[in-house]
C-alpha cells in the first residue's frame, strides 16, 4: 500500500470511532433509559481520548508527512491534496490540545446533558448552573491553548467556522441588524392576523404527513430514519445512515413539519456528500454555517414559499381532514410567514431568528471573556430578550435554558445559525437564476431540480475546500453577505403586508 492509502484507512479507523461515540450521543437524546446516564458517560469519555489519542499519534503525524511527500504533484483541488491540508490543520490544532482535557471536555458535556434536561424540566438554571461554570472553564482553557488570539472566542469559533473571528461576526451582524430592525417594525406594524386552525392535531398523524413531506423533498428512508426527541438534531454515523429528530405539539403542526424540513435539509446535504469522500474527514460539510444554510434553505425558503404550500396543503388536509375543512394554502401560508417577537428561537419565524443568535452571541462572549458571572446569566439573558426582541421570559425553560448547545460545551456554535441564514439566501439567488421555473416545479411537489442543483454545487463538495473557497466555487461568491437575505424578506413581505 502506498503511504496515502495507508493515511486514508488510518482516517477511515478515526471515521469509524467518531460514527460511533455519534451513535451512543443519539441514543442518549432519543431512546436510553434514564438511569444508564453513568455508563454512557465513560463509553463517551473512553471514545473521545481514544479519537484523540489516533488523532495525534505520533506515527499518524508521520504517516502524513509521507503522503505529503507522495503527493506532492497532485492537483491542489485533487481529493489527495485536499484530504491532507484538513489534516494537516486537524493535527495542527488537536497536538495542542492534552488528553485529559479531551476526555475532561467529554465528561463534562456527557454529565451536563442530564442537568439541563432536568433544569430545563423543572425551569431551574441553579441545577445547570455548576456544569456550565466548570465547561466555560475547560473552553477557556481550550482557547488559551492557541493564544495569541484578538478575542478568546476566536479559537472556539474557528472550530464550527474555519477562518471566521469575532471581529468579523461583529461587523457582519452590525450590517444585518440595521436594515433588519426597521423591516421588522415594517412587518409588524402592518401584516394582517393569520394563523393555523386551532384544534388537535394526531401525533401519529402529524408524523405520517411529515414523512410523506420528506419522501417527496429527497430524504432517503433507506438510508435515514425520523424519531422524536426534546431538541431536534441530526446525526450521521456515514454517509449511508444520516438520522433526524423532531418535537410532536399536538396543536401547533406547522412546528414539527417545520423543523423536520430544517432538519432534512441537513441530511440532505449529508447523503449527497461525494462517495470518494467517505470515512474521511471531508465527508462533512464546508462549515456548521455551510451546513446550517442547507437547513434553512429547505426550512424557510422552501417550507414558507407560497409555491410549496400550493403543493403541501392538499396533502396536509388529506391527514386533517376536519381540521383543515375551512382552511385555503394561502392562509396556512401567511399562517407560517406570521412575524411575531417571540421567547423561543426553534419556533421563531425567519425575520426575528437572527436577534436570537445575537442574543446567544453576547451572551457566550461576556461569559467566556468573564465579564458576565454565571449566577447573573439567567438575568442578563432576560434584560437582553428584552433589548433586542421586547419579550421577556416568565421563567429559564422559557429563557436562558432553551437550548442544548452550552450544555455540551458548544461555544462558538450559535453564530454559524445566522452564518446559515445569510448563505441560504445566497445560494436561493443563485438557485433562481440557474434552475428554470424553480417555483412553478416546487409548487407541483417537484423538488428534484432544486435538489439537483444543490447537490451539483454544494452537497458534492463535502469539506473538500476551506469555507471561503466553497463559497468560490459553489456559489461565484467572495463574501458572505446580508444582501440577498434582506431583499428576500423585503419581496415575501411586501406581498403578505402590502407595503
Amino acid at each position: 500500500m502506498t503511504a496515502y492509502e495507508r493515511l486514508r484507512e488510518a482516517c477511515g479507523v478515526i471515521r469509524d470511532l467518531e460514527h460511533t461515540a455519534a451513535l451512543l450521543d443519539w441514543d442518549q437524546q432519543t431512546f436510553m433509559p434514564v438511569n444508564a446516564e453513568p455508563d454512557r458517560v465513560a463509553q463517551l469519555t473512553t471514545l473521545a481520548g481514544v479519537i484523540h489519542e489516533k488523532q495525534t499519534d505520533p506515527g499518524f503525524a508521520r504517516l502524513l508527512e509521507q503522503a505529503e511527500a507522495e503527493c506532492r504533484d497532485c492537483a491542489p483541488d485533487s481529493v489527495q491534496a485536499c484530504l491532507i491540508r484538513r489534516l494537516r490543520r486537524d493535527i495542527e490544532k488537536q497536538s495542542k490540545v492534552p488528553v485529559d482535557l479531551v476526555k475532561q471536555l467529554a465528561e463534562a458535556a456527557a454529565q451536563a446533558h442530564s442537568a439541563w434536561a432536568g433544569a430545563r424540566e423543572k425551569a431551574q438554571f441553579s441545577l445547570f448552573a455548576p456544569h456550565l461554570e466548570r465547561l466555560l472553564d475547560l473552553r477557556r482553557q481550550y482557547a488559551v491553548l492557541f493564544a495569541p488570539y484578538e478575542s478568546i472566542y476566536d479559537p472556539l469559533l474557528d472550530n464550527f467556522e474555519e477562518g471566521f473571528t469575532a471581529k468579523q461576526l461583529d461587523i457582519l451582524f452590525a450590517d444585518l441588524r440595521r436594515n433588519l430592525v426597521p423591516l421588522l417594525r415594517r412587518i409588524i406594524d402592518s401584516q394582517p392576523p393569520a394563523e393555523c386552525p386551532k384544534a388537535v392535531y394526531g401525533e401519529k398523524e402529524q408524523l405520517a404527513f411529515i414523512n410523506e413531506v420528506l419522501h417527496a423533498v429527497g430524504y432517503d428512508f433507506t438510508r435515514g430514519r425520523q424519531d422524536q426527541s426534546a431538541h431536534p438534531f441530526t446525526n450521521e454515523f456515514g454517509l449511508n445512515d444520516v438520522r433526524i429528530t423532531t418535537r410532536i405539539f399536538p396543536e401547533m403542526p406547522l412546528s414539527a413539519l417545520l423543523s423536520s424540513i430544517h432538519e432534512c435539509g441537513h441530511a440532505l446535504y449529508a447523503m449527497g456528500v461525494s462517495r470518494e469522500l467517505d470515512r474521511t474527514p471531508l465527508a462533512d460539510g464546508a462549515s456548521f454555517g455551510f451546513h446550517e444554510s442547507q437547513s434553512r434553505l429547505w426550512e424557510n425558503l422552501v417550507g414558507r414559499s407560497r409555491a410549496f404550500w400550493e403543493y403541501c396543503f392538499p396533502v396536509f388536509r388529506r391527514y386533517f381532514p376536519e381540521q383543515l375543512k375551512n382552511a385555503s394554502a394561502e392562509q396556512i401560508w401567511r399562517a407560517v410567514n406570521h412575524v411575531e417577537a417571540t421567547l423561543i428561537r426553534t419556533e421563531s419565524d425567519e425575520v426575528t431568528y437572527n436577534l436570537h443568535i445575537m442574543l446567544r452571541y453576547e451572551m457566550e462572549k461576556e461569559l467566556l471573556n468573564g465579564t458576565l458571572a454565571v449566577k447573573d446569566a439567567p438575568a442578563a439573558w432576560n434584560a437582553k430578550s428584552m433589548e433586542l426582541l421586547g419579550v421577556e421570559p416568565a421563567n429559564d425553560a422559557e429563557g436562558i435554558l432553551q437550548d442544548i448547545h452550552w450544555s455540551m460545551g458548544e461555544f462558538g456554535y450559535f453564530p454559524t445559525y445566522a452564518i446559515g441564514n445569510l448563505l441560504a439566501a445566497q445560494t436561493w439567488c443563485a438557485a433562481e437564476k440557474q434552475v428554470p421555473d424553480l417555483e412553478a416545479e416546487i409548487a407541483k411537489g417537484n423538488f428534484r431540480p432544486l435538489l439537483d442543483f444543490l447537490r451539483r454545487k454544494v452537497h458534492v463538495l463535502g469539506a473538500r475546500f476551506t469555507p471561503a473557497e466553497t463559497l468560490r466555487r459553489s456559489l461565484d461568491a467572495e463574501e458572505i453577505k446580508p444582501d440577498c437575505f434582506i431583499r428576500l424578506l423585503e419581496k415575501k413581505y411586501s406581498r403578505i403586508c402590502g407595503f
